[in-house]
Parts: structure tokens; sequence; C-alpha cells
């Protein structure tokens, strides 16, 4: 165990996390999401695993570490409905109250359709699967910087 680290964590998410760069994407996704055949083609090309929690858990622990991209107006994005792209599903406003909480603000997630998430998360740095058992639970989280000290 570490101090001040959610023990959600693991080794292989932290070091995910801890080697991404500015820019760089990550997807966290349900448990339905076709994780490993995506995983394989993205940058680490692996899947890591956040087992045993839904996506909203996982997104307060990856955000509790990692600051989303202020240098682009929309830095994470939801998959969208399929036939109902501004339907936002209860597990999508639950991510998206974890994000307004990590960054101290109300951020915009912008969504993506279905096939176009797969492409996108295809290019991905990672992707992070969870236990999360309800539809449309997959997010993509673009990284940020953190400024130096004063």
């Amino acid at each position: 165990m570490l101090k001040n680290i959610d023990p959600l964590l693991n080794a292989d998410v932290l070091q995910a996390l801890r080697a991404m760069g500015h820019g760089d994407e990550l997807v966290l996704c349900d448990a339905n999401f076709p994780a490993d055949s995506v995983a394989r083609q993205t940058v680490l090309g692996k899947v890591l695993r956040i087992d045993g929690v839904g996506t909203r858990e996982a997104a307060r622990a990856i955000l509790s570490v990692m600051a989303l991209d202020t240098a682009v107006e929309v830095a994470a994005h939801r998959m969208e409905v399929v036939g109902e792209p501004d339907n936002v599903l209860p597990v999508q406003q639950e991510v998206q109250l974890e994000i307004n909480h990590a960054e101290g603000r109300e951020r915009i997630m912008g969504s993506i359709e279905r096939f176009a998430f797969y492409d996108v998360a295809r290019t991905a740095y990672c992707v992070i699967a969870t236990g999360e058992r309800r539809f449309y639970g997959c997010f993509v989280f673009k990284k940020g910087v953190i400024a130096p000290e004063a």
C-alpha cells in the first residue's frame, strides 16, 4: 500500500498513468467493451484492469492522480447510446460528477458515436477495463499537465 494513492490503482495502472504524456489518451471501459482486442492495438498493447468496481470508482481513482488536458475544450468523452446520441445515462452522469470534482470545476464531456469510439480507442495509449456491467460505461480521458510550483 502507498500513502495517498487510491488502492484501486494497481502497479500496472500506475505505471501506465505515469508513462503517459500530455495529450495521450486512455480508455476507461465497462465489462462488455472488447477491451482485450482493442487494447492490443494501443500504444501499451495490452489491457489493464481495475476489477471489482464500476467506472465511477475507477474514474475517481484515475483522476485522483491524473489531470485532464486544459489545452483542449473537451478532454473527456463518453460513448454515445446507439440511436440516442443526446441520451446521457446514469453511469455517464456519475463519471461527469467525478470529472467535475477532480477538476474543481465543471468540465464539458463530449460524446463519440459507438463505432467511432472503437476507432479512437485503438489509437489510445491504453485501455483500462472495469467490472462495470451497466451499458455505455465507456470513456476516453486526455491527459493534461501539472503546472510547475511557483
